[in-house]
């Protein structure tokens, strides 16, 4: 009985310390992985309603002016200045701070934006990438809501990132300046 009961014992020692390791791993979290993973979450979030029957990129008022956003949460989306020739720069690690908004059928328009200027690319990755106007688009990671576009006029991965407006001209304003005029 006294062997069982040291067995008992250690084995639920182990089992504590096993607990113990994985919590000190958890909270070391570095703001890159809990971005990247804000990334993942968005772009999960988006892709599901593609699958379904395509993306629908709409318009929507900001402090820019009328903006183009995308899926049920209407999210901004952004141009990249680095992507040339219809063909996205962004891959890899900027894919995870920058999520291209994807779709898995025919990408819908609705509000301002034109039916006329959606388009898709395929990426390396074989998935289909929404462009406007002929710019393949993307979410910022830390847009979490309708209402953000914290992206606005950063300079990442080599370029700057930019809120489209209907016509697809880029909105030349920084986010970050205090500005905020109409982009429309």
């Amino acid at each position: 009985m006294k062997k069982l009961s040291t067995l008992g014992c250690t084995a639920l020692a182990l089992v504590l310390l096993a607990g113990c390791g994985s919590s000190s791993k958890s909270t070391s979290t570095s703001a890159p992985a809990t971005a990247a993973a804000a990334a993942t979450a968005s772009t999960a979030a988006t892709a599901t309603p593609a699958a379904a029957g395509g993306v629908t990129i709409l318009t929507k008022h900001s402090k820019f002016g009328t903006i183009l956003a995308a899926g049920p949460k209407k999210l901004t989306v952004y141009e990249f200045e680095a992507d040339k020739g219809g063909q996205s720069a962004c891959s890899g690690a900027c894919a995870k701070y920058w999520p291209p908004v994807r779709t898995a059928a025919e990408a819908q328009a609705s509000g301002q934006a034109m039916a006329a200027d959606l388009g898709t690319i395929t990426r390396s990755d074989g998935t289909k990438q929404v462009t406007y106007k002929g710019r393949p688009l993307y979410f910022y990671a830390e847009d979490k809501d309708d209402g953000d576009a914290y992206g606005q006029g950063e300079k990442a991965f080599g370029a700057s990132w930019y809120v489209m407006n209907p016509t697809g001209a880029k909105v030349d304003e920084d986010a970050h300046s205090g500005g905020g005029g109409d982009a429309s």
